[in-house]
């Protein structure tokens, strides 16, 4: 091959061997860190009053693929402004040989516009006159921007391969309380970007090719200065250690070659060796000082337990690299799964009460939920719903079967903000947030709500709860501290409620999430003793069909207690056009007896008075002469449709007040004030739907019961004594002082005098 056409294949082999991929500027921090740079661009959010102006490179030197990488950063940027009249304006010019404006900072109000527009830029090509297109901004402002009123952001995205000078009018703009960013693309000159950057510069210089990394640093920079506060209070600017790279050509002694020399003396030509050099294009460090904001990231809780190793995937997911003892569970844990067929929506607070944190932290928790307890052969179905102002069913209950699916479509639920009218989306999941399914009773799956929040409800919740409630819903609250006695009044029960103190214990829930979906805890309490009376409402509103379901779920309530004299006595009176005893606490001692005696029991129809009827029970059933046992708990369970209440409040107090506990049972689609009335200052009451869904409350009656059986006793309430004896307590029991001419331990015998 001859001489020079070697030397031509070497020159090529060395321009050619620039490294595609390498970065011009890289933060040295742990790849953890650089994760959470990431994730916090995607978190920033600017809502002030400020102009912003992109003055964008599109000469020949930056090349059409390296303007399109430009916009891209400033599209990117443009997603985290909030862009209106009043708050941020956004402009941009394209410079090359002359400034061109693109769109002044009045043009456009929304972020969809304004991204839709730089989109449509065309590469212009040219010289590059960076300088010229300063003087244009120096004499003319920003074009529809407000005078200087407003903050005034110049970002300038080039090359820094300027043909003119750059230094001056870059220095006047910023005298003029223009904060200029200088970010660079393709190979870009450090140098220049250095000349056009405010102070302290190295806040203000970024590199468009890594735009995650850009924006974080033009938005840390924009918090630092107060222009905008654009992250959570959580998240933090701080100082990292990085590196800048300039691209340079440098030439290189290759060696000797042969060569051919004429010479002046003699027409030969000779022959000699000559020295060789090649040109090289090499990168040149410049070390600096890079500002970036992190977050917490969701790691940063160290949820993966018995020895995983978190690896933060997004804004705030998570994968666990476990042991091989763990492998394939959820962070890590024993397994978990859910066995029982059940419909099962989550109701988020995304208010702004509870703060985009708290919505973040309760979408992991959910998210690690289904990833932990969901299986290919589970029964349970998940759904998604959000609330501020209203509810927003994100995910409908049952769209998804595959739990990867389902995971990826809760990381799309936005943050909403607003305020947090916890009742009114209590009310709406009742109504449609299962869905329109018409499946009734046994054919139908248990529906949960799980209420995750952090703020207090800004509407009134009890009236909601019971609607839900009353449309069988179950419903559990998962919470910090500040909200658990509204969780409980939601709820009914603070066993319903779950309360954590802290991110990772709000993981730490989910085992007891998964425990209480699944528990059919029969809570009855066979060897409590007790005296039970049940009052039931056989008016003419009720209706024979009506009563025959009352009837059936008192048996089915009845062979929930052990009865005998000495345990469990229960008796039953009716009302309608009269009120009657079907039977007394002490006539029925075994339970088949009450069983068939509860099926025996008449309707009476007519007009009917529970306050007639609570009377009766207090002075006609529930005594001492009537089978009552002192020192035994005592409570009466009134069914009622509610007509005919009016005058029950205060005989039902008069019950209470004698030691006797009294909870109602009111049926139908709305609660009347005075079943409210009758329910009394503790608020015993449940909302029953329908008579035929009274089974579906049996759990809770019986609950209640028991709760009430476990109260201290009172031994002189009711009294024990008859015929007008007086009860006194002495030493942990009781004596009755009889009156003249009654004798006996309950003054129960007439004393005869005898005659002398």
């Amino acid at each position: 091959m001859p001489p020079f056409l070697l030397l031509e294949t070497v020159c090529i082999f060395l321009f050619s061997r620039v490294p595609p991929s390498l970065p011009l500027q890289e933060v040295h921090v742990s790849r953890e860190t650089i994760g959470k740079i990431s994730v916090a661009s995607k978190m920033m959010w600017c809502s002030a009053a400020v102009d912003i102006l992109f003055l964008l490179d599109g000469s020949n030197s930056v090349g059409k693929g390296s303007f399109e990488r430009s916009k891209h950063f400033a599209i990117t940027v443009c997603d985290a402004l909030d862009i209106s009249t009043e708050r941020v304006r956004v402009g941009a010019f394209q410079f090359s040989s002359t400034p061109h404006l693109e769109f002044p900072l009045d043009s456009f109000s929304t972020q969809q516009e304004v991204k839709a527009k730089i989109k449509r830029m065309v590469f212009k090509g040219g010289r590059t006159e960076t300088g010229l297109a300063l003087k244009y901004l120096l004499n003319r402002g920003f074009p529809g921007g407000r005078n200087a009123s407003v903050p005034q952001i110049l970002v300038i995205v080039t090359d820094g391969k300027s043909q003119g000078h750059v230094a001056l009018p870059a220095k006047q703009l910023k005298e003029k309380g223009v904060t200029v960013f200088a970010v660079g693309v393709r190979f870009p000159r450090w140098e220049e970007l250095h000349a056009l950057a405010s102070e302290p510069r190295e806040q203000h210089m970024l590199l468009a090719e890594q735009v995650e990394d850009a924006t974080n640093g033009l938005f840390s920079t924009l918090s630092n200065s107060a222009i905008c506060a654009s992250t959570t209070p959580d998240c933090r600017v701080e100082a990292h250690p990085c590196e800048r790279r300039t691209l340079e050509m440098v030439r290189e002694f290759a060696g000797n070659a042969p060569c051919w020399r004429g010479s002046r003396r003699t027409p030969a030509v000779l022959a000699a060796h000559c020295p060789f050099y090649s040109w090289k294009r090499v990168f040149l460090a410049h070390p600096a000082t890079c500002y970036r904001t992190t977050c917490p990231g969701p790691c940063d809780s160290q949820p993966c337990q018995n020895g995983g190793t978190c690896v933060p995937e997004g804004l705030d997911g998570y994968q666990c690299l476990c042991p091989l003892a763990f492998g394939g569970e959820a962070n890590c844990a024993p397994k978990l799964s859910l066995e029982c067929r059940v419909d099962l929506l989550f109701l988020l607070d995304s208010s702004a009460g509870t703060t985009l944190d708290g919505f973040l932290r309760a979408k992991a928790f959910v998210k690690q939920f289904v990833q932990a307890v969901l299986r290919e052969d589970s029964r349970a179905r998940v759904g998604v719903a959000t609330y501020s102002r209203e509810l927003l069913v994100a995910v409908p209950v049952g769209e998804y079967q595959d739990v990867p699916d389902l995971v990826r479509s809760l990381d799309g639920i936005p943050f909403r903000g607003g305020p947090t009218l916890m009742g009114s989306a209590l009310w709406q999941a009742a109504d449609r947030g299962f869905g329109s399914a018409t499946r009734t009773g046994q054919d139908r799956p248990r529906r949960v709500v799980v209420l995750l929040t952090e703020s207090r409800s800004e509407d009134e919740v009890a009236g909601p709860a019971r609607h839900a409630r009353a449309r069988e819903l179950l419903l559990l609250g998962v919470g910090s501290e500040a909200v658990q006695a509204e969780l409980e009044e939601i709820t009914g029960s603070p066993k319903h409620v779950m309360v954590y103190s802290d991110p990772q214990d709000l993981l730490n829930q989910i085992p007891e999430l998964q425990g209480k979906l699944c528990s059919r805890q029969r809570p009855g309490c066979r060897t409590q003793a007790l005296d039970l009376v049940f009052m039931l409402d056989t008016s003419a509103s009720v209706g024979p069909e009506n009563f025959a379901q009352m009837q059936s779920f008192v048996r089915s309530c009845a062979l929930q207690f052990e009865v005998n004299p000495d345990v469990t006595q229960v008796g039953l009176v009716v009302y309608g056009s009269q009120v009657q005893t079907a039977f007394g606490l002490d006539t029925k001692p075994t339970q088949a007896a009450l069983l068939r005696a509860i099926s025996q029991a008449p309707y009476l129809g007519g007009v009917g008075s529970a306050g007639t009827a609570l009377l009766h029970i207090y002075d006609k059933v529930m005594t001492i002469q009537r089978g009552a046992r002192p020192g035994v708990p005592k409570a009466v369970v009134v069914l009622t449709g509610g007509r005919g209440a009016e005058d029950a409040a205060v005989p039902a107090q008069k019950l209470r007040n004698n030691g006797i506990s009294v909870l109602v049972m009111g049926v139908g689609p709305v609660l009347s004030d005075s079943l409210r009335r009758l329910a009394g200052p503790r608020d015993s009451l449940i909302h029953v739907a329908a008579y035929a869904d009274l089974r579906y409350h049996q759990d809770m009656l019986i609950e209640w019961l028991c709760g009430e059986a476990k109260w201290p006793v009172n031994l002189c309430k009711p009294s024990p004594c008859m015929n007008e004896g007086s009860c006194v307590l002495q030493n942990g029991s009781y004596r009755c002082e009889c009156r003249d001419g009654w004798e006996g331990p309950h003054c129960e015998n007439r004393f005869l005098r005898r005659s002398r």
